[in-house]
């Protein structure tokens, strides 16, 4: 064994202990050989080998069971330098087949090396073991041992090379599946970082930038991993100086970039975005991590287009979505207002028949007192000589009753009016003190029939915004309705004052006051209340109404306050200042 081992050294070695590379940047080779001396001179041979810029670590295994421990610990190893015969005369044979088999090792290259080739034929070898090359102790000079390491290890680089592309793929292929199935561009990003990461096999800092638009030059972070992490916060700091001018360098040249540990990955969205990635690898790139960096941005456009147009569909959804709520509600206002105006007809047509009904019902008295005393006249004409002063009485009475007919009819058509859809009140200042006095004196007439006495409180001005004459009317009603109700030669007060931001108009009376369910209905259409007009006026149930329409028709309230039965009543006309209701149209 030692002979052989001398032929190794045939061409000369330094002088000096042999040299053993580091492990870090190092090819890995490992000898299996029992024989102490192989692995000195094997040690002698290569120390100062070198390939691609790195040397060797060599390991040493003393049996084919060591050898195993070693391999199965060490996937890095390139190369095994393994003999024939050690435990067993087939011991190296045997951690052929676990080494390819049980350990599932394929890239691994061996070379077998014997110094007793008959206990193990070249051709039976190389035929039914997957070994790369098979040497005779006694022809392997030291020329031929670096010839034989040198080709294995390119022989393993280049298997490496495929492997790592094969994984590399295998990676771009589940990523794309993942990556396609994101739904938000943000997560998309923070997605792509992680796979290239993972496709690398090494831990790495990065950051992707989305600019929207070729033309513009804002730049958002989408994501950001490592050092860069920060960035990703809207929060957070801005791109540095060096960082934003690598991105803009990407943008410009539309190109990647790999300078040292640093590289910059660059993609335009076939809707015209731009996507920089920036990544700080443990170590630089190898070709192979570049090519497959390269072809893992590639499909990156496709992808950010993808999730961009689902979120733009999405949004569009839920525009839509929104336009068919707005559409809805649109359509149930206006299913309401149809609603509404089928009551508003239906109340109309009962309003109709009410009236009617009263028409029937309160105006066929007078109209019988009319024809009655009418009669009478006739009666008195023929006789002779006529008596003058009953003739004229009759035509008082029929004056007298016409006029509340007339009175009656007036009543009736105003509601009717006030009941119309359409109504509408004119919009102008109106001073509701000086409306009250006119009211007051133009019923003070009637009051002093009855010798009431109307009092008035209207000091200073009460600026309202409404319809002079619609107002006038809800006052007129007011104090002829106590005029009605008050005995005679009782007091009348009407005070117009301001109040809590509105004019207020209010009318009191002695009169026979409410019942607290009367308080209730009093505003009431037809409302017919057990109080009497205390000089046999008529009353149509109607007047009350009407204060109460013209109120809510200025954006106010009419009320009414008693004490109880025989103790008097105020009524109450509310109506919002005029600098509440600039603004405001009335309808």
């Amino acid at each position: 064994m030692s002979d052989e081992f001398v032929e190794i050294l045939e061409e000369g070695s330094p002088s000096g202990e042999p040299g053993v590379a580091g492990a870090r940047g190092a090819w890995t080779i490992l000898v299996v050989d029992d024989d102490r001396s192989v692995h000195e001179g094997t040690r002698f041979a290569l120390y100062d080998y070198a390939l691609d810029g790195q040397g060797l670590e060599i390991l040493s295994a003393y049996s084919a069971r060591e050898g195993k421990e070693i391999l199965a610990a060490r996937p890095d190893i390139a190369v095994v330098l393994l003999d024939v015969v050690m435990e067993s005369d087939d011991a190296g044979l045997t951690l052929v087949d676990d080494i390819r088999r049980e350990l599932g090792n394929r890239t691994v290259r061996i070379i077998l090396r014997t110094g007793q080739p008959g206990q193990a034929p070249e051709r039976a070898v190389i035929v039914d073991y997957d070994i790369n090359d098979y040497k005779a102790k006694t022809e392997l000079t030291a020329d031929k041992l670096f010839t034989s390491v040198t080709a294995a290890l390119r022989s393993w680089q280049q298997l490496q090379r495929l492997e790592a592309t094969r994984r590399g793929l295998e990676i771009i292929v589940d990523a794309a599946a993942m990556l396609f199935d994101l739904r938000s561009v943000r997560k998309l990003a923070q997605g792509v970082l992680t796979q290239i990461a993972t496709l690398l096999g090494v831990d790495c800092a990065g950051i992707l930038v989305l600019r929207e638009n070729a033309v513009g030059e804002a730049l958002t972070v989408l994501a950001a991993s490592g050092c860069y992490g920060p960035h990703a916060d809207p929060e957070g700091p801005a791109l540095g100086a060096d960082l934003e001018a690598c991105v803009r360098s990407a943008l410009e040249s539309h190109a990647h970039a790999f300078e040292g540990v640093r590289s910059v990955l660059y993609s335009r969205t076939g809707s015209g975005r731009e996507v920089v990635v920036v990544i700080e690898a443990e170590r630089p790139l190898s070709e192979t991590d570049r090519a497959l960096v390269e072809l893992f941005s590639s499909r990156l456009s496709v992808a950010f287009d993808n999730v961009i147009l689902h979120e733009e569909l999405q949004e569009a959804n839920a525009r839509l979505e929104e336009r068919v709520v707005a559409r809805t509600a649109e359509l149930i206002r206006a299913n309401r207002r149809l609603a509404d105006q089928r009551a508003d007809l239906t109340r109309s047509n009962r309003l109709k028949s009410e009236i009617l009904g009263t028409v029937a019902h309160d105006l066929k008295n007078p109209l019988a007192v009319i024809l009655g005393r009418a009669e009478m006249l006739g009666d008195l004409i023929a006789v002779s000589p006529p008596p003058l002063d009953g003739m004229r009485a009759q035509v008082g009475h029929i004056r007298e009753t016409a006029l509340r007919l007339t009175d009656m009819v007036s009543t009736l058509v105003a509601d009717a009016m006030n009941d119309a859809l359409d109504i509408t009140v004119r919009r102008e200042v109106v001073d509701l003190a000086a409306l009250a006095r006119d009211v007051a004196e133009a019923n003070r007439p009637l009051a002093e029939r009855k010798e009431q006495t109307i009092r008035i409180d209207t000091a200073g001005e009460v600026f309202v915004l409404g319809d002079q004459d619609r107002l006038r009317e809800a006052i007129e009603n007011l104090v002829s309705n106590a005029v009605k109700y008050s005995p005679r030669g009782a007091p009348i007060d009407i005070a117009a004052q301001t109040r809590e931001g509105s004019g207020v108009v209010l009318v009191t009376d002695v009169g026979p006051g409410l019942m607290p369910e009367d308080v209730a209905r009093v505003f009431g259409r037809f409302q017919r209340l057990s109080a009497k007009p205390t000089a046999g006026e008529s009353s149509t149930g109607l007047g009350l109404s009407i204060v109460r329409r013209i109120a809510e028709l200025h954006e106010g309230e009419a009320s009414a306050e008693s004490a109880g039965p025989g103790r008097g009543s105020t009524f109450t006309l509310r109506i919002p200042l005029a600098g509440r209701l600039a603004g405001s149209a009335f309808a």
